[in-house]
């Protein structure tokens, strides 16, 4: 899977690629983003030295490297990097990009696309139809965006995974990502799975309930804790 760097940033979560840049936020923000990584540093000795190792951590800066998105062209970056690397994600979402004129295609226009225009940017036939399913329904208000930002996360969650070829990872990098919730851990991503393993010092790649077990500790937290651990195998 792809490692989806999801992070906590201090206005809860991440924000898309193109917003503001740390140096603009106000210092009410500042101060706030140091209670956060204080009450991180209480909570886990491990996330506490991931932090203290990594003073400079921008949580969004990865998002620079990405076209800019809204919340289908999340969902797109979503469902291109299913059980792949992050670099084979970024190689097959600039084909895309070059279909669509440099920019991620709107629902609309990815409908009206050639299904095999888009397949020949390296995506399977699976991913395809998962992208025009969920197209339809942003076009037709099954999806809508405004509705999504006011669901609790396990909403958006079962709204999302009635997709066929969206799952709870899909889903939740989405909550990271396009709503910029706090609280969101990928216990199914294998690559988090694996940076768990080095930082914890475990001699067995942790099972996801371990994951989840791990993170309890994080809360209300858990996506900027996420971030950290990403950055200390993957950098930023």
């Amino acid at each position: 899977m792809a490692a989806l760097d999801p992070g906590g940033g201090l206005k809860g979560g991440l924000r898309t690629a193109g917003g503001d840049p740390r140096g603009s936020l106000s210092e009410n923000v500042k101060r706030r983003d140091a209670a956060v990584l204080a009450t991180l540093r209480k909570a886990d000795p491990v996330i506490a030295a991931l932090i203290d190792a990594n003073p400079d951590h921008d949580p969004d800066a990865w998002l620079a490297q990405l076209p800019r998105m809204d919340a289908f062209g999340v969902l797109i970056f979503q469902v291109i990097g299913q059980q792949l690397s992050v670099a084979a994600t970024r190689t097959l979402l600039s084909r895309l990009l070059d279909r669509f004129d440099g920019k991620l295609p709107s629902p609309e226009r990815l409908l009206a696309a050639d299904p095999e225009d888009i397949r020949a940017a390296g995506l399977s036939r699976r991913k395809v139809q998962t992208l025009r399913a969920l197209a339809e329904r942003f076009v037709d208000g099954r999806l809508n965006p405004d509705e999504l930002e006011r669901l609790s996360d396990e909403d958006v969650v079962a709204r999302l995974t009635e997709v066929s070829g969206v799952g709870r990872w899909t889903a939740e990098g989405f909550l990271a990502i396009a709503l910029h919730r706090d609280d969101v851990v990928l216990p199914g991503d294998l690559a988090l799975r694996k940076a768990i393993q080095r930082a914890y010092g475990l001699d067995h790649l942790p099972s996801q309930a371990e994951v989840v077990a791990i993170a309890e500790a994080w809360r209300p937290h858990r996506s900027l804790a996420v971030n950290y651990l990403f950055a200390s195998v993957y950098g930023s």
